[in-house]
């Protein structure tokens, strides 16, 4: 969708300038900041299709504010971030955001991945016929108002979440690998961190309790992927 807003937060000027050259240049709009409270403000107040965002800024990080707009907004969130240990990309990822990428980094490749983010928050927002409710053993999926519960209760998960457990209960007992569950839940094809899928699996194991019982709803296929036990 060029003509897209994005919104890019870093504390290094030169950064943002840089990565707002590509984005142009692909036709899309860009704004940038160097704090991370303006970076709140600027998604609370205006229509922003994507957020990348550093994690270390002044006044307020990335995780918060990833946490903020998350409390409303479900746009695509891409860290872009200096920061590359296997924990910073997992706490990214399990608060709410869609990718990681670490510095250096090619523009090219960003670019690459924001077009497939932008395709794929598109294509969810595109008017289709929704499933009626899916129900399993004590779990309630609600596609029309994108809610889940577990036994009556709320469970608040995070758009990617949402979209793995509905793509996998929407089709019981079925296989998925984690490339598959990639490009259906981000919409292209699988990228070199391939963690990504199993860090979300873990995340929405542990928010629907299965860390008491285990592989309860989602189960392991050892050496071939995920598959929904309903």
């Amino acid at each position: 969708m060029k003509g897209a807003t994005i919104l890019i937060a870093d504390d290094e000027k030169e950064i943002a300038d840089l990565v707002a050259l590509h984005l142009e240049k692909e036709g899309y709009r860009t704004l940038t900041t160097q704090d991370g409270r303006e970076a709140v403000r600027i998604a609370q107040s205006q229509s922003i299709d994507l957020v990348i965002l550093d994690i270390m800024m002044p006044h307020m990080d990335g995780y918060e504010v990833t946490r903020q707009i998350r409390e409303q907004h479900r746009m695509p969130i891409i860290f872009l971030s200096a920061k590359t240990s296997d924990l910073d990309k997992i706490t990214g990822l399990v608060i709410g955001a869609d990718d990681y990428m670490t510095k250096p980094f090619n523009p090219m490749e960003l670019v690459a991945r924001v077009n497939a983010q932008i395709r794929r928050s598109t294509q969810l927002n595109v008017p289709e016929k929704r499933s009626s409710v899916l129900e399993a053993n004590g779990l309630t999926i609600d596609p029309e108002q994108r809610e889940v519960k577990v036994y009556g209760n709320v469970v608040e998960l995070t758009p990617k979440e949402f979209d793995i457990l509905y793509l996998l209960a929407g089709h019981p007992k079925k296989v998925f690998s984690a490339e598959n569950i990639f490009r259906h839940v981000w919409g292209d094809d699988y990228f070199e961190s391939g963690n990504t899928v199993m860090v979300h699996i873990r995340t929405l194991r542990r928010k629907l309790g299965e860390d008491v019982e285990k592989n309860k709803w989602i189960k392991t296929v050892w050496g071939v992927g995920y598959a929904f036990n309903g």
